[in-house]
């Protein structure tokens, strides 16, 4: 019995950890890693570092998440996505808070000693990460659980932050880890990694958007209806697609990095089927996809820029 309880434990734990999304909190960072070897300045514990510390903030995020949904209602059982560990009994509430806890801890802990490897003793550019990691961990908090507040992703915000945290600040933050340095051109990859990260976050609030409204969990979807999130989704492929080209047509990118196109078919199939169904499994299944989609654009682009 005592086996069975901690395979059942550890089974809630691996559910509220969510892995499936793990991939996506990956992506910022191999874009930005592949950006800095294109401009040859490279440091391999800086990508693992960062990945390590990505994957955990990813992490904390999503038991917050759990945590904050069950909280407020918003998982209840009408909703159409995967099965969340607190409000289904799996874990309690006080269980989950102590994983977050946990998880800040070591997501804190990860990132000073990538920021140590990355800048050695220059206290000043350690000082300035420290605030953007405390910026992070709180973003990664307050999503789905407000500190005095309505959370921020019941308010419509939650699209913002996903753009700067896994595009402009993931991206740049991880080039300038490796680098020391920033200009323009960085931007544009940025900001299509942002745009394609929020895509995902927009296939997962339309499939939704019928139990958020219900539980007043005011996600920019619920806001825009779902006709008006459709065209969002459009909008956010297009203004990704449009800045990757001006991107490898405004320097000399080898061919293998033009490949991070071929992610453009997968990505308008998933965006086709927000119009043509309703039905939960299949925009969970697309909502995989378009992750799944962003993490090869990473990719791609990546190993196009590092090795060719």
């Amino acid at each position: 019995m005592d086996q069975i309880a901690k395979h059942s434990t550890h089974h809630a734990w691996v559910l509220a950890a969510r892995p499936r999304t793990l991939p996506l909190a990956c992506a910022s960072i191999l874009l930005g890693s592949g950006l800095a070897a294109h401009s040859q300045a490279f440091n391999p514990t800086v990508l693992v570092l960062a990945l390590l510390t990505a994957i955990t903030l990813q992490v904390l995020s999503n038991l917050a998440n759990d945590y904050g949904d069950a909280a407020s209602g918003a998982d209840d059982e009408k909703r159409s996505g995967p099965v969340r560990a607190v409000s289904s009994g799996l874990l309690t509430p006080k269980a989950m808070r102590g994983g977050m806890v946990f998880a800040a801890i070591v997501a804190a802990l990860l990132g000073l000693l990538l920021l140590v490897a990355a800048f050695g003793n220059q206290w000043g550019q350690i000082l300035t990460f420290i605030l953007l990691g405390a910026a992070a961990l709180l973003a990664a908090v307050t999503y789905t659980v407000g500190l005095g507040g309505a959370p921020y992703g019941y308010r419509g915000f939650g699209d913002i932050s996903v753009f700067m945290f896994f595009g402009l600040l993931g991206v740049l933050g991880t080039y300038y880890l490796h680098t020391h340095t920033l200009n323009w051109l960085p931007f544009l990859p940025a900001a299509t990694c942002g745009l394609l990260a929020t895509a995902v976050l927009n296939v997962n609030n339309v499939r939704d958007i019928e139990s958020d409204a219900r539980c007043d969990k005011i996600t920019l979807a619920v806001r825009l209806g779902r006709e008006g999130a459709i065209l969002y989704h459009w909008a956010l492929l297009g203004l990704a697609l449009l800045l990757t080209l001006i991107y490898l047509v405004a320097q000399p990118v080898p061919l293998m990095g033009w490949s991070c196109l071929l992610v453009a078919k997968p990505l308008t199939d998933a965006a086709r089927m927000l119009r043509h169904t309703r039905d939960g499994k299949i925009l969970t299944n697309m909502l995989k996809k378009t992750a799944v989609s962003t993490l090869l654009y990473s990719v791609l682009l990546s190993v196009g820029l590092a090795f060719f």
